[in-house]
């Protein structure tokens, strides 16, 4: 044959290599096609080619022996790439001719190639290349060495420059079909898995996604337990019954190792895996090979999805990327299903504490429409739900809008409480005190109403108010006869030392209970808002000086000094005088109360301003907790000492704010525990000049004016 008609038998050939390799796009159709060229165009007895990514790294292959293929064969030429002659094609891009394979180093001998089996071969390895991409290797072997020629080198590089860009193209089409499977899967999986909030649903459709998805026999899905061991909490398929409830200790097995390194795997043959043990076998299943994948929740690794025995004996080369997205998934719609259980079960809690509440509870809008009401509401006010549910919040109960605003913008910066009365359906109304704060309900912006039910507590007051009065009513006008004629004993008995202690005693103890009634009647007067009329000018001073007087033999009995601190060239007072020396009074008693025996009293005062005095009165008790700071000044609250019940009515301070108020000033008190107390008041400084000469009638401090 001449160089012409040679010519033209290559140029049919590559018209036909080129023909039947185009017109397929499937890459294992390509490469089972191209080896078949080859082989009979070319010769030998067996053929392979690797097809590399654009990485170098090898996606696929395929073997043939005679006219037998052999698929999935990637792994096993993965060593031939990257020990043996293609390697070395792989690394230098060029064709080679090896006559002789026994005697090349750059083949990779096996136990085939021994002289007592197949022997020496011949090969011809050439490089496939596309657009300057290299995309595989194709090798032939021949098992007598020296088959090929140089003329076979050169048509084997040319059936491989016609067929590269074919295998390209069909590498290139193969990978966009298996990431168009794979995002079909996990798009599908997606699509199901998120479509519900229950638990056991959840793990259900993960579960059915992935065995669908994989075509395996089993699955399984495990969490860690608070302990740190793996749980199988669900499983599908063959056998899964023996799965559930399987503990796996922390870092055992495959699936340990797993949740370590938090990377997925793919055992395909567990025969063949050192790391397989016993951890990882469930009873009645006969493991062939695996797949396992991480489950992340927050960026930790809270569990494992894993994947048994594919029905095609082998897992998809895509498994590896569906198993680790599904497990993403999966990570994701577990952590949604357990914040949606913990939101349903607060939201049960919720409801539970909102009916069983003994207060009547009410949400209304922004608007004051009530949304809901518990049981005790409708109970309360002998409504219906549905009667409750069209009324206004203001036609349940009379709201103190000053308190809570207009349009409730006072809460949005603090809660607030008052006493009112709300209005039963009968007609009737009862006394309530009202708790106002804003929330979220249902998403929206509302308010929470609480009446309580105070009638027990209003009457309780009422006959308190009564007994007291009573009380204060029936015993002033006796109580000043006895002290009248205690003066007059005075003066008319003969003094003698105990005669004069048993007078003073009597004396001191009928002016306490007068300053107890007084101070009782004062009380009832400033809270109905009654004003203090009888104001005169007084020396400061002299009214600390009376009411030291009043308290030392308290003081004394208890070794207890009392030291004042008046500053020099204090201005006068205007003030109710016999008002403000029981305030002054009732402060020092209190301070002899709780300072311990032989402890220090301080009373004292000072000009604030153009205004205003400011006088103190310090002790070195206990202290008074920051809670109780204000309560103390509160009708009938006792603060209760160590190891003791508390003592009084409970008046004294309330008494005191109420008369400190009444002039215009203030009280408070500044205290750290086991630092004593220190009770502040302001006094309004009188315009005038002059003062009269204090004077005590029927128990009660006045001021004489000076004539």
């Amino acid at each position: 044959m001449d160089q012409q008609d040679r010519n033209r038998a290559l140029l049919e050939l590559l018209i036909g290599v080129s023909r039947e390799v185009a017109t397929a796009l499937d890459l294992r159709t390509v490469l089972q096609r191209l080896l078949f060229a080859a082989i009979q165009n070319v010769g030998g007895e067996r053929g392979s080619i690797v097809v590399m990514d654009d990485t170098g790294k090898p996606v696929d292959a395929t073997i043939v022996y005679g006219k037998r293929f052999h698929d999935h064969t990637t792994q096993q030429l993965r060593e031939t790439v990257e020990r043996g002659l293609a390697g070395w094609v792989v690394r230098n891009r060029k064709a080679v001719l090896v006559p002789d394979t026994s005697l090349d180093e750059r083949w990779l001998r096996r136990e085939d190639d021994s002289a007592d089996r197949s022997g020496a071969k011949s090969a011809i390895c050439v490089p496939l290349v596309a657009r300057e991409r290299l995309v595989g290797v194709l090798t032939l072997v021949h098992s007598v060495p020296n088959a090929f020629n140089e003329e076979h080198l050169e048509l084997m590089q040319a059936i491989a420059d016609q067929a590269g860009v074919a295998v390209l193209n069909a590498r290139l089409y193969t990978e966009s079909t298996r990431t168009a499977r794979v995002m079909s899967a996990l798009a599908e999986g997606a699509a199901s898995i998120n479509t519900s909030l229950e638990m056991k649903d959840v793990w259900s459709r993960i579960l059915n996604q992935t065995m669908q998805a994989l075509q395996v026999e089993t699955v399984a899905l495990a969490l860690i337990d608070p302990g740190g061991d793996l749980v199988y909490l669900a499983a599908a398929g063959q056998n899964s019954g023996n799965i559930i409830d399987r503990h796996v200790p922390a870092g055992q097995g495959l699936a340990g190792m797993v949740m370590a390194d938090g990377r997925a795997l793919v055992v395909p043959n567990v025969a063949y895996e050192g790391r397989y043990s016993d951890a990882d076998k469930f009873s009645g299943i006969e493991m062939r090979a695996v797949a396992f994948a991480p489950i992340r929740s927050q960026d930790k690794v809270t569990g494992v999805l894993q994947a048994i025995n594919p029905v095609a004996k082998l897992f998809d080369p895509d498994a590896l990327l569906v198993m680790t997205g599904l497990a993403s998934l999966a990570g994701s719609a577990i952590q949604n299903a357990l914040l949606y259980e913990r939101l349903q079960a607060a939201h049960e809690h919720y409801q539970e504490l909102f009916e069983d509440s003994i207060d009547s509870i009410l949400v209304t809008d922004l608007n004051g429409a009530i949304l809901e009401a518990n049981r005790r509401a409708i109970q309360f006010g002998m409504y219906s739900a549905e009667e409750l549910h069209g009324l206004n919040i203001d036609q349940v109960h009379d709201v103190n809008w000053g308190k809570v605003g207009k349009q409730f913008e006072t809460l949005r910066d603090r809660d607030c409480t008052y006493e009112s009365l709300l209005h039963c359906k009968d007609g009737g109304s009862l006394p309530v005190e009202v708790h106002a704060r804003r929330v979220k309900f249902e998403e929206l912006d509302s308010v929470q109403w609480i009446l309580r039910d105070i009638t027990a507590r209003k009457e309780l007051d009422a006959l308190r108010d009564d007994m007291i009065a009573m009380i204060y009513h029936d015993l002033r006008s006796p109580l000043a006869n006895i002290v009248s004629s205690l003066d007059m004993l005075k003066d008319m008995i003969p003094q003698d030392e105990s005669t004069s202690a048993m007078l003073t005693i009597a004396l001191n103890s009928t002016g306490r209970i007068q300053r107890l009634v007084n101070s009782l009647l004062d009380i009832n007067r400033l809270e109905a808002g009654q004003q203090i009329i009888d104001q005169q000018p007084i020396d400061p001073a002299a009214l600390v000086d009376e009411s030291i007087t009043d308290v030392e033999p308290g003081a004394t009995g208890r070794r207890q000094t009392i030291i004042k601190k008046m500053a020099l060239g204090m201005p006068l007072i205007s003030v109710d005088v016999d008002m403000v020396h029981r305030v002054l009074i009732n402060l020092l008693e209190n301070a002899i109360k709780y300072t311990p025996s032989e402890g220090q009293i301080e009373i004292g005062g000072r000009v604030e301003n153009a205004d205003w005095v400011k006088m103190w009165v310090r002790d070195s008790g206990p202290g008074i907790p920051p809670s109780e700071q204000e309560r103390i000044f509160e009708k009938f609250i006792r603060l209760r000492g160590k190891d003791k019940m508390p003592g009084g009515l409970g008046v004294g301070l309330a008494f005191c704010r109420l008369a400190v108020q009444g002039h215009g000033g203030r009280i408070w008190v500044e205290s750290d525990l086991e630092k004593g107390a220190i009770f502040w008041l302001t006094l309004p400084i009188a315009r005038a000049r002059k003062t009269g000469k204090l004077t005590r009638q029927t128990g009660r401090l006045k001021l004489e004016t000076e004539k």
